[in-house]
Formats: C-alpha cells, structure tokens, sequence
C-alpha cells in the first residue's frame, strides 16, 4: 500500500516562495516516479514538475526557472520549491506516484497514487 502525503501549502503575496512536501510510505525496495500536478476548478489536473525512476527532471514551461523539484537520497520525500509566486500558480497542488517508469510524465493517467492535495493561494 502506497499512501502519499503533502504538506507546505498556504498563502502567500505574489512574488513570495512556499515549499511543499511530499511524504510517501510504501515498498522501501521500489523505485518510483514522482510528480507535482495542480489543478484549479474547471480544469484539467495539469503536471508541474517530475522526477521518473531514474532521477531525470521535467518541468511545465510555466514554472521553469522558478520552481525546482527535489527528493531525498531514500527517494522518499519529494519537495517543490516555488519561487517568484504568481497569482496564475494559485491551485491545489498534488503529489503523484507509480512503479518504475511512466510513459508521460505530464499526464495524470500514468500515476496510480496520489495525495489528498494542499492548497496553494498567491495574492497580486
């Protein structure tokens, strides 16, 4: 059983940083692929930032150069930092797993495993 689990959300003013977290309990052999996703009302579920399982970074174009994803060497914490806020980055943000490789690291389809989300609230 995989459960993930965030934390670090909040509100912040634009231009501001937050760090969020993911704790994820499961097999401690696997390797997985991780992911930050988000999503606001009405919208698809669209992906931020992965690591696949062998530790290769993707980011959406819209976060690039302002949002570093990151893991622990156990491959069992995952953290997104964010920098320079927009209100635009305003959403619940979730953490995502699964076994291995995924084919698209961007599409909510290829994670089995997600978090129950944490709210992210950027002010102009």
């Amino acid at each position: 059983q995989v459960q993930l689990v965030e934390s670090g959300g909040g509100s912040v003013q634009s231009g501001g940083s937050l760090r969020l977290s993911c704790v994820l309990s499961g097999d401690p052999y696997a390797r997985y692929s991780m992911a930050w996703f988000r999503q606001v009302p009405g919208k698809e579920r669209e992906g931020v930032a992965a690591f696949d399982s062998d530790f290769n970074i993707n980011y959406a174009d819209s976060v690039k150069g302002r949002f570093t994803i990151s893991q622990d060497s156990a491959q069992r914490t995952l953290y997104l930092q964010m920098n320079s806020l927009k209100p635009e980055d305003t959403a619940m943000y979730y953490c995502a797993a699964d076994w291995g490789t995924v084919g698209k690291w961007n599409s909510k389809y290829e994670y089995v495993y997600w978090g129950q989300g944490t709210q992210v609230t950027v002010s102009s």
